[in-house]
């Protein structure tokens, strides 16, 4: 066969290289993500103007599982309705552009630190007498999900803030945070480095808490309640880690409501400033403050008074959305209980 001559300066066509699985794997990953904080913002927009005391509908009258009268907060769609009627459809958007640009940076920060710090998957370990073995493996793994989850947490927590505070503009109709540049150069302005990490604290130990509670206790009950000789086994300790995550995420949400109420707080907003909330020192003074108002006892009755529609009770299911190996690298949605 001759040769085919090759033109000088012409490097020979060689194999075509694109990306590999691995690297359209992550493409995806991070579309999904995403595409998932584009659907769920109006859902957390009428929550968090919830959170702040935002309550422009009135109370309505109903009926409660055992016949009793009690009063209803609006529901998800009566507040979502009242949104658009004042600002436009485009206005249940407000604040998605750092979230989306957040959830982004969060996703591949942390496939980047699996990738630098790799560790094996752990095998399952049933036996009661490999206790020990099998309790230091949920040690090791926990801790890697620590690292990578604070990494994260503390990348994308100033693009949290500028969220937040586009959101709650709401309240007062103000335009001081419109652009993601233009909040930038009014936090650092304003309230120079640390601004964009205000409730940065309270995020992480809620985010620490929530972690350590759910891996111990999925792998206690999954090493301790469930035997192996039972047929459906596998699948009852697949959803182990889920059920417990709704159920530790109860137990952090006063961390993560207490975080995004000093993400607002005295930053110029109506919604951050009496007579929404006095002007917190300190994450602690907003946490005692809460307590001694018995905020959050009363935002799990204003939960459970919902409960009974089908709607709302679908929308606190999304609230639960806890940090499995499903949604961990994609968004963190905590429950978070509008407080009364």
């Amino acid at each position: 066969m001759a040769d085919i001559p090759v033109s000088p300066g012409v490097t020979p066509a060689g194999p075509r290289m694109g990306p590999g699985p691995a690297e359209g794997a992550d493409a995806l990953f991070v579309a999904l993500s995403a595409g998932f904080t584009v659907l769920s913002h109006p859902l957390l927009y009428v929550k968090l103007l919830v959170q702040v005391g935002h309550e422009p509908l009135p109370p309505t009258i109903g009926r409660n599982l055992l016949g009793r009268k009690v009063f209803y907060l609006p529901g998800f769609f009566t507040y979502a309705r009242h949104i658009v009627e004042v600002d436009g459809k485009m206005g249940l958007f407000r604040g998605l552009s750092p979230r989306i640009i957040s959830s982004v940076l969060s996703t591949i920060n942390r496939e980047q630190v699996k990738k630098a710090f790799p560790l094996e998957d752990m095998e399952h370990v049933s036996n009661k007498d490999d206790m020990k073995t099998s309790l230091r493996k949920v040690t090791k793994e926990t801790c890697h999900e620590m690292t990578m989850q604070c990494v994260s947490r503390i990348i994308s927590h100033p693009l949290h803030v500028i969220s937040m505070r586009c959101m709650v503009q709401f309240v007062g109709r103000e335009v001081k945070y419109s652009h993601i540049f233009s909040s930038v150069k009014t936090i650092w302005k304003e309230e120079g480095l640390l601004g964009f990490f205000v409730g940065l604290v309270p995020h992480v130990l809620g985010d620490l808490i929530f972690l350590w509670c759910c891996n111990l206790l999925a792998h206690f009950i999954n090493t301790y309640a469930v035997d192996d000789n039972f047929n459906q086994a596998s699948v009852i300790r697949s959803y182990t880690k889920f059920m417990m995550g709704i159920a530790v995420s109860m137990l952090t949400y006063p961390f993560l409501l207490v975080g995004d109420l000093m993400a607002v707080n005295n930053c110029g907003l109506l919604a951050g400033l009496p007579p929404y909330a006095p002007v917190f020192s300190s994450w602690i003074h907003c946490w005692r403050h809460l307590s001694s108002q018995v905020s959050i006892i009363l935002s799990l009755k204003w939960i459970l008074a919902h409960v009974n529609n089908p709607i709302c009770f679908f929308s606190f299911l999304l609230f639960l959305i806890p940090y499995s190996e499903l949604q961990a690298h994609k968004i963190k949605q905590q429950i978070k209980w509008p407080s009364c």
